[in-house]
């Protein structure tokens, strides 16, 4: 007992630890019961277990806020935003406009990306509240945020937007891709604070309506373009809206939102605000009455696009043209609208001086008679492009060639009515003069065969870029007038999937125009062999592009063409060529000096090791396998 009364915590029964702690009153109660009640209650042991947080937790997130909008810079706010969770979310929450840097001298280091600002971009699991959060506190010092794409997601909410909105008033560019779950209120934060977007894609976004697009209307004068795709929510008032808020707007493309009908369209375009240059309308519920309105208040459209307007007649379309309206359109683009008609094409060939490109698709009502009109009308048309257009024949094509002196290309694909009939019925072609075509394109018209080529061979002289593909039909025979009485050299040939031509063809186009020939495509030609790359070789000194995929050649044809002429060879595709080995490995890091591309996929017979070793010697060339 004396030794406990004159203990002084000098010797080694000390331990180090307060009496004001839980082990004290166990040390107490070891030598006897306490004579008063305990005076340190649980809550005081508590208070001291609290404390030992670090003091800025216990703060408010007003004072936090305070704190952290004084941070110097923003490399320190990106910083501190790593250090919890609710950092990120306090520093995501300060506007620009309230960062206080005080006399900080830091000089923050700006780096543009793509066309002058920050791109951002967040698809599926990705794409959360806190990843748009962690974007608008990194890339506020930094530039900004010019650009954003957040796409098939549904954990983003509210939360995220206001975070963009308030760390990125810069935004120019928004685009929401597939997000069932974001609302009008998501865009209502992006309008009380990104005053300079520029360009709006809504798609697939069902739980936007008018009132989200309307409000970024009202608050983004700047807005020039907007795509709103799959919107069932979006409707008429949305295009009132913008028609009355938005005279910067030059581009607007809207597809299957039945909501939108006449009313919207028709207040859009006669704005008398209205600067709109491209305009693309499809699976929409309009009339005639929207055509026609487009016809006389257009007169700033330069690119229009009609797709899938079901209820539109021959009527709309017709009095579209024969409003005069659209004098400034360069670009016509009309797509399975039975509304097209002969009667309907020479009336937008009168009514549109200066059209200059026109693409019919799956227009079942064109004709022979009214393709010839429109083009014979359409005295400044330079492009025609047909595309299952069935009502079209080998007369109408030839007619097409030989009729207009300033069109410069022509392309046919998948028009199954063109069917070779005997030249001597095709010589009032011939008789009314040369086409002025310098590119032509068939592809996969089954019916066109050599007797068609022979007369496009007699037309057009002054071809330099031919596209024949999927011609089953074609051979060697059928190809050589293309090949003489030019009054131009070939520059590219794609003569893919043509499966009856062989070598004497290639050697004699290598022969023929080999000083000219830039772009050779021969894929699928089973009959190509390694002649046709010797005469490649020999002759073709500007080719850059060679495809000879699943074609027959062997090492030794690739041997010859890494020997010759060319000296500019970038790309070279031999996929699928089973006959190709690890012996033209030397061959192929040879071409490699000048190549930036290589396709060497479905080549069984060069193995793992030899691609390794092309990867690692051709580290300049993008190679596929």
């Amino acid at each position: 007992m004396p030794t406990l009364v004159n203990y002084r915590g000098d010797d080694d029964y000390h331990t180090g630890g307060s009496l004001c702690s839980k082990d004290s009153t166990r040390l107490l109660s070891v030598y006897g019961p306490p004579c008063k009640r305990q005076r340190i209650s649980d809550s005081y042991f508590l208070f001291f277990e609290e404390d030992q947080k670090p003091s800025i937790e216990v703060l408010p997130e007003e004072c936090l806020y305070e704190i952290l909008r004084r941070l110097p810079g923003g490399q320190s706010r990106s910083a501190s935003a790593c250090v919890s969770k609710r950092w990120l979310t306090v520093l995501s929450n300060i506007r620009i406009s309230e960062i206080d840097n005080g006399s900080s001298t830091d000089v923050e280091m700006i780096s543009p990306e793509n066309d002058g600002f920050l791109t951002r971009c967040i698809e599926g699991k990705k794409a959360t509240d806190g990843r748009l959060a962690a974007i608008a506190v990194g890339t506020s010092g930094r530039g900004g945020l010019g650009k954003l794409s957040i796409r098939a997601t549904n954990k983003v909410t509210k939360s995220g937007f206001t975070a963009i909105a308030r760390g990125c008033p810069s935004l120019k560019v928004l685009s929401l891709w597939n997000l069932p779950s974001i609302e009008d209120e998501s865009l209502i934060e992006i309008a009380k604070e990104c005053h300079s977007l520029e360009k709006l894609d809504l798609s697939h976004c069902p739980s936007i309506s008018n009132k989200g697009v309307s409000a970024i209307a009202e608050s983004c004068p700047n807005l020039s373009s907007l795509t709103i795709e799959s919107c069932k929510n979006i409707g008429n008032e949305t295009l009132q809206s913008i028609a009355r808020h938005c005279p910067n707007l030059q581009s607007i493309s809207i597809k299957d939102c039945p909501l939108v009908g006449d009313q919207g369209v028709a207040t859009l375009l006669s704005s008398p605000s209205s600067n709109l240059k491209k305009v693309r309308l499809q699976s929409l519920n309009i009339t005639d009455f929207s055509l026609a309105v487009i016809g006389h208040y257009g007169k700033s459209i330069t690119n229009l696009s009609l797709i899938s307007l079901q209820t539109a007649s021959q009527k709309g379309f017709w009095a579209m043209g024969n409003a005069k309206g659209l004098q400034s359109l360069i670009s016509l683009t009309v797509t399975s609208c039975y509304g097209i008609t002969d009667l309907s094409l020479e009336s937008i060939a009168n009514g549109c001086g200066s059209l200059k490109q026109m693409i019919i698709k799956k227009c079942c009502f064109v004709s022979d008679k009214g393709l010839i009109s429109f083009v014979d009308s359409a005295k400044s048309l330079e492009c025609l492009q047909l595309e299952e257009c069935n009502r079209i024949s080998q007369h109408g094509v030839f007619g097409v060639l030989s009729c207009n002196s300033k069109l410069k290309s022509l392309s046919v694909v998948k028009c199954m009515g063109i069917k070779d009939s005997a030249e001597s019925g095709l010589e009032s072609e011939l008789e009314s003069g040369l086409g002025s075509v310098r590119s032509l394109t068939i592809k996969d018209c089954i019916g066109f065969g050599n007797t068609s080529l022979a007369i496009i061979g007699r037309l057009c002289p002054d071809l330099e870029n031919i596209e024949l593909s999927g011609l089953c039909g074609i051979t060697d025979s059928g190809l050589l007038p293309l090949l003489e009485n030019r009054n131009t050299g070939l520059i590219k040939v794609n003569l893919s999937n043509c499966v009856n031509l062989t070598d004497k063809f290639v050697v004699d186009l290598a022969r023929v125009h080999g000083g000219t020939l830039e772009v050779l495509n021969l894929e699928g030609g089973r009959r190509i062999t390694d002649d046709s790359l010797a005469a490649i070789a020999e002759n073709c000194v500007l080719l850059n592009d060679l495809d000879v995929s699943k074609c027959g050649i062997t090492d030794s044809g690739v041997s010859c063409l890494s020997e010759g002429v060319q000296i500019n060879l970038q790309i070279l595709s031999v996929s699928g060529c089973s006959k190709i080995t690890n012996k033209c490995t030397p061959f192929l890091k040879k071409l490699g000096q000048t190549l930036v591309g290589l396709n060497i996929q479905q080549c069984n017979s060069i193995t793992s090791s030899a691609v390794d070793s092309l990867v690692t010697n051709l580290w300049r060339c993008d190679i596929l396998f």
